[in-house]
């Protein structure tokens, strides 16, 4: 298959995943942070996903590193698209759900409010399994060893490191709430975890 079909899922599912994101960042920047709990850490994780995220650009730019290229097999390609056609939309709808009480970061806004309808309803947190799924249709799309998979094993280390602050920040706030909300969701799988 050739390779100008990942070039074009590449550009295609990079700029819709920051048209989605956008207009959300700007909304939620708007409202002030009342905590904050981002740390070095947390720093780290989130320029390693910034630089893992443009790697596939660079490839669609380069075909570099040209040593890690791969045929590309149509059912990796085919798998790889519709899992990024699933994935966007439940990013779009995740942000969607939280509206302004979205971050990029470890905070929690002034008048955040815990959100359990939508998406959130039976997922904790969405967005993650949205960008894992992203994340791996990137690796089933773009045929290089590196460039591929890079995304994924970045999102997987920051989702990893994340989830336990995010849900102790979310207990901080909200209690028995949170607490009541953990026993009807799962954090990630729909059924399963």
């Amino acid at each position: 298959m050739d390779q100008w079909y990942a070039r074009i899922a590449v550009i295609v599912a990079s700029i819709a995943l920051i048209a989605i994101r956008a207009p959300h960042g700007q909304r939620s920047r708007a409202v002030p942070t009342k905590t904050n709990a981002r740390g070095a850490l947390e720093n780290a994780l989130l320029a390693l996903a910034m630089i893992a995220f443009f790697l596939p650009l660079v490839w669609v730019a380069s075909s570099q590193p040209t040593a890690a290229n791969y045929t590309l097999h149509p059912a990796a390609f085919w798998s790889g698209a519709l899992v990024l056609v699933a994935s966007l939309w439940l990013f779009a709808r995740s942000h969607d759900d939280l509206g302004t009480n979205w971050s990029i970061t470890l905070e929690v806004r002034e008048a955040h409010q815990l959100v359990t309808s939508g998406v959130y309803r039976t997922l904790r947190h969405p967005m993650y399994t949205a960008l894992l799924l992203y994340s791996l249709g990137f690796a089933l799309v773009l045929p290089n060893w590196i460039a591929g998979p890079a995304y994924l094993v970045s999102m997987l280390l920051l989702v990893g490191f994340r989830l336990g602050p995010e849900e102790r920040l979310m207990h901080a706030e909200f209690g028995p709430a949170y607490e009541d909300y953990t026993r009807r969701s799962k954090r990630l799988i729909p059924g399963f975890w």
